[in-house]
């Protein structure tokens, strides 16, 4: 791929072994030996915007707070959506520098967005995601805006940030693939706890605070799994149980989250079986 060798590199320390930060050696490690099994990833980024100080929201009132959410997803008009010019551009920028990027959308709350990056395969879908977020930032510097990926940037009745992962290995996308969906979900989850450790970078500290079982999260004590549940820990969207094959999505990861610790640790659960 382009972005993997043009545009991302790898830390190594003075002895040419991987420096502690650098997840991706082993990720690609991982990835190799699953080769065979054709595993494709999908991530749903989200993020919000803030003004240039880092600390009150783009476009928020700047005493109080805007109305309650519910206009605002996939909203459209001023008096909706704030941020639009840096999404379009991040998009452009983005195809320019042959990511595959597949959409983007206003979320739940005002001045928080998501964009979509996949189906890629492998080691791709860190390089991808980790280029995509800098050229992210980059652009919205030129608007003095500031990106943050914390994922419950704004505390109470207001949704937080998450890094959606969808999954599927060639197995699964064949006829007959959603057995092997219900089998990975249950190696998933017997494999809980080793998951939220790695979804964000705190060591499940970050995810605390989002990960509550409210604003469409499940709860980041218990695992569970469902068709068409924006509240569980799984979802199996309804078209592949229709279709009796596709994909699944792990809505655990936070918006800050490592995507090479994230790909790693559900090939290590779904295929490697460690």
């Amino acid at each position: 791929a382009v972005v993997s060798t043009q545009s991302t590199g790898e830390t190594l320390d003075d002895q040419d072994n991987p420096h502690p930060t650098n997840k991706r050696r082993s990720c690609f490690e991982a990835m190799e030996k699953v080769k065979a099994e054709h595993p494709w990833f999908g991530i749903e980024q989200e993020y919000t915007m803030f003004d240039y100080t880092g600390r009150h929201p783009y476009g928020w009132p700047s005493n109080g707070y805007p109305g309650p959410q519910g206009p605002y997803y996939c909203g459209v008009g001023s008096d909706r959506v704030k941020g639009r010019k840096i999404v379009e551009a991040h998009y452009r920028a983005c195809m320019y520098a042959g990511i595959k990027i597949a959409g983007s959308n206003a979320e739940v709350m005002p001045s928080q967005w998501e964009y979509q990056v996949g189906p890629c395969e492998g080691i791709d879908m860190g390089d991808h995601l980790w280029v995509s977020r800098w050229i992210l930032q980059r652009v919205a510097e030129e608007f003095n805006v500031v990106i943050s990926f914390d994922p419950k940037p704004i505390e109470g009745d207001w949704n937080g940030a998450g890094c959606h992962t969808n999954v599927s290995t060639l197995a699964m996308r064949e006829d007959g693939g959603y057995d092997h969906i219900i089998a990975a979900v249950e190696k998933l989850s017997l494999k809980h706890e080793e998951h939220i450790i790695t979804y964000d970078p705190t060591g499940g500290e970050d995810n605390k605070r989002r990960l509550t079982g409210l604003h469409e999260t499940a709860s980041i004590d218990k695992f569970n799994y469902g068709v068409a549940h924006r509240g569980a820990s799984v979802r199996i969207p309804r078209q592949v149980e229709a279709d009796r094959k596709g994909y699944f999505e792990d809505r655990r990861p936070s918006s800050n989250a490592d995507p090479y610790d994230v790909t790693n640790r559900i090939i290590m659960t779904i295929c490697l079986d460690e």
